[in-house]
């Protein structure tokens, strides 16, 4: 149970980093540490096995020393998951830190790796680990000449260097991957801004182009009046008349493009403009309607004239989203459209449904925008627009908008 605890606590130091596809500079890096390693082993087993140092003797038997240098070679091997298992090889150099001073190159830059990968709290407290054994390594098989002291005091300066170096890169790494995630949150948040600063400064233009066309077609409507008081003008006035009502007309029609230019998206390069509807696409859009099982009526205006355009779109659109909602709120009733209306007196449009057939029927979700948008539309073209619940759960849509007379 204890080993198996120690071991999910191992696993959880050694994952509390996503572990990162080694790339070339990694693959470089890691070469370079295992040769530094190696030859560090190697160089101090011959060391201390010929007696290079300032004595001059054998610093232990040659089976221990070859056992030394076995067991750093697997320390060594070790490093190339020193990124993945810092902490529990961080706890295997602890052990061959009582009895092997081969193994203290790669016992280093182990330490180094468990700084730069994992929180200090953890890092101080393997290196500390790390140099605990020294107490032991020191006395087993001491150096005359630098004493025991010497010996554990200058373990404990390179591990604290050591244990530095690494805390600083990692914090480094932090603030640059910090400054990065900043800057693309910058980046993202500036091209937010500058949309919304363009939807603005557009709204902004369509609003004066707005007052600038309202000026014009009112100075047009002016002229037309006085040619129309007054018949039997000159010819020279009734050109001038003329010629102010046909150049404002133009101006009229440039500020129009102009607004229209304005508000409407670019279209995708290459894609044609499609056809917007009108009044006389209303029974496609019920026959549609019907096709998917929605059960509707429909009652259109007698006599052959149409409303213009702009009008037969906007009725058109008010019976597209009283048929939505009827689909969404009332699937399976009858829904009734009706249009009605004449030059002058304007056109109504009522669309209604009584409530669902099936209490609890699903309803499918909206973002309940739709009549807000319905009666800004109804506002702009100068009639109104109304919406209200029946006794019972159904639901009535009704607008008026103004069909002058041509």
């Amino acid at each position: 149970m204890v080993a198996t605890s120690l071991l999910g606590a191992l696993d959880a130091l050694d994952d509390d980093e996503p572990v990162r596809p080694r790339t070339t500079r990694d693959w470089v890096v890691d070469s370079l540490t295992f040769l530094f390693a190696t030859g560090f082993a190697i160089a101090v087993t011959a060391q201390e096995f010929y007696g290079w140092g300032a004595d001059g003797v054998r610093r232990g038997p040659a089976w221990l020393l070859c056992v030394d240098l076995a067991l750093s070679l697997v320390l060594c091997v070790a490093l190339w998951w020193r990124r993945r298992r810092p902490v529990s090889l961080a706890l295997l150099g602890v052990l061959f830190g009582v009895f092997s001073a081969a193994s203290g190159g790669a016992a280093l830059i182990i330490l180094f790796s468990v700084a730069v990968h994992r929180r200090f709290p953890v890092a101080a407290a393997l290196t500390a680990l790390n140099v605990a054994p020294t107490l032991v390594y020191a006395a087993v098989r001491p150096d005359p000449a630098i004493g025991y002291w010497a010996t554990i005091a200058w373990t404990a300066v390179f591990a604290s260097i050591n244990l530095l170096w690494g805390s600083l890169i990692r914090s480094r790494r932090q603030l640059v991957r910090s400054l990065r995630d900043r800057a693309e949150r910058a980046e993202a948040e500036q091209q937010l801004r500058v949309a919304q600063a363009r939807q603005l400064e557009r709204t902004r233009i369509a609003r004066e182009m707005h007052d600038v066309l309202a000026h014009r077609i009112s100075l047009l409507s002016l002229h037309a009046g006085a040619l129309e008081i007054r018949p039997d003008a000159p010819a020279a006035e009734v050109a001038k008349a003329a010629g102010v009502i046909r150049a404002s007309a133009h101006q009229a029609l440039q500020d129009l493009r102009e607004v229209i230019g304005v508000l409407r998206e670019p279209a995708p390069t290459g894609e044609p403009e499609r056809p917007q509807p009108t009044l006389a696409d209303l029974t496609a859009l019920v026959e549609e309607s019907r096709a998917a099982g929605t059960r509707v009526t429909l009652e259109l205006p007698d006599g052959p004239e149409n409303p213009p355009d702009a009008v037969g779109r906007t009725a058109y659109r008010m019976v597209q989203e009283g048929l939505t909602n009827a689909r969404k709120h009332a699937p399976g009733a009858l829904v009734t459209v009706s249009v009605a209306g004449v030059p002058g007196s304007g056109l109504t449009i009522r669309v209604r449904n009584p409530g669902p057939l099936t209490v609890g029927a699903p309803v499918l979700p909206g973002a309940g925008t739709g009549l807000v948008g319905l009666t800004e539309r109804a506002t702009l073209a100068g009639g109104r627009l109304d919406h209200r619940r029946e006794p019972g759960g159904g639901f009535t849509l009704e607008a008026w908008l103004p069909w002058p007379k041509t």
